[in-house]
């Protein structure tokens, strides 16, 4: 019930905000900076309001102050847990929009300022729940009865690494209209329905709101978008997927749910290692994948929609994978 009362809040909430925060964006003349290295069709896109991600941030927000406080009563906050790891992902993003605004060109903080400020973020955060008891060494394997029982020290980088490396995964993932909210929105429906299997009521209400503030949020940035969410916006769902997963104490499965997350991190990388080796050449026409996609004639819309449908059919994998979880 709560998680219901959670996704209507925040896609209530957000709808109403949507416009004031696209007009204040205006105000602010944060126009998203197009790659000159993207898709030459993109550069008509220049100029539209970015950091557009605060309109469900605050639509996730309100959700939680009127239907997190029963899970708190209960004995379980971990909606809030999971909001302020990913609120500190959002606040980095946020710094990098600023500086990308500033310096009116697509480059804000560096690789190594990005990944330090995100490891700290994560190594805290792991932490915290595994004081809290929502994290085990006993690493959950979707489809399998047993667990893996790692030593804290290897568990921990584990971890961090899975947490980087999954938030990042998720801002790569934003590149057309729409994209990255089609996906995740899937994955927080699997989330809100997890919760309630695995007795994660903290997780499932959080996942709701999630939810909710997507489905507003699309409202304006399906193609054609009047506004992006910006490094602001996809770091925050980064966090909130990576951070749902590990209070839920299952990380592995991001594997099967992030699908989509992994092929475009895995296309941009191998994109970038074969140029580099044979000097030139690439495997696909541009990465990542969404890109390559593209250029092959794909529209925006249909890519939204064809990921989406892929995230849905390994979320309902993952769905059975989790059976044995209660085993």
């Amino acid at each position: 019930m709560y998680t219901v009362i959670a996704l209507a809040v925040a896609f209530a909430v957000t709808l109403a905000v949507g416009k004031p925060v696209i007009r204040w964006l205006q105000r602010m003349k944060a126009g998203q900076q197009i790659k000159e290295d993207g898709p030459v069709w993109h550069m008509s896109k220049q100029g539209t309001p970015t950091m557009g991600g605060c309109m469900f941030i605050i639509g996730i927000v309100v959700a939680l102050l009127i239907a997190g406080w029963q899970s708190i009563r209960n004995g379980d906050g971990s909606c809030f847990l999971i909001f302020i790891f990913a609120l500190l992902y959002g606040l980095v993003g946020m710094v990098d929009d600023m500086v990308k605004i500033r310096k009116k060109q697509n480059a804000g903080l560096t690789a190594l300022q990005k990944f330090i400020l995100q490891l700290v973020v994560a190594i805290a955060f792991i932490c915290l729940l595994r004081l809290l008891g929502y994290l085990t060494p006993n690493l959950f394997v979707p489809f399998c009865t047993k667990r893996l029982v790692l030593a804290w020290p290897i568990y921990l980088i584990l971890l961090a690494f899975i947490s980087v490396g999954g938030v990042n995964a998720v801002n790569l993932t934003d590149g057309v209209d729409g994209l990255v909210s089609c996906v995740t929105l899937p994955v927080a429906i699997f989330f809100a329905l997890a919760g309630a299997l695995l007795s994660c009521h903290g997780a499932g209400v959080y996942a709701g709101a999630l939810a909710g503030g997507l489905i507003g949020f699309l409202c304006f940035n399906f193609h054609p978008a009047k506004v992006f969410m910006g490094d602001t916006g996809s770091l925050f769902l980064g966090g909130s997927v990576v951070g749902l997963a590990f209070v839920c104490n299952m990380p592995l499965i991001l594997i099967p749910v992030g699908i989509i997350y992994i092929a475009e991190t895995v296309s941009d990388i191998l994109q970038v290692g074969y140029f580099k080796l044979t000097h030139g050449k690439r495997i696909f026409r541009m990465a990542p994948l969404h890109h390559h996609l593209e250029m092959g004639g794909w529209s925006e819309k249909k890519i939204c929609f064809v990921f989406a449908g892929i995230t849905i059919v390994f979320c309902v994998l993952a769905w059975f994978g989790i059976q044995t979880y209660m085993r």
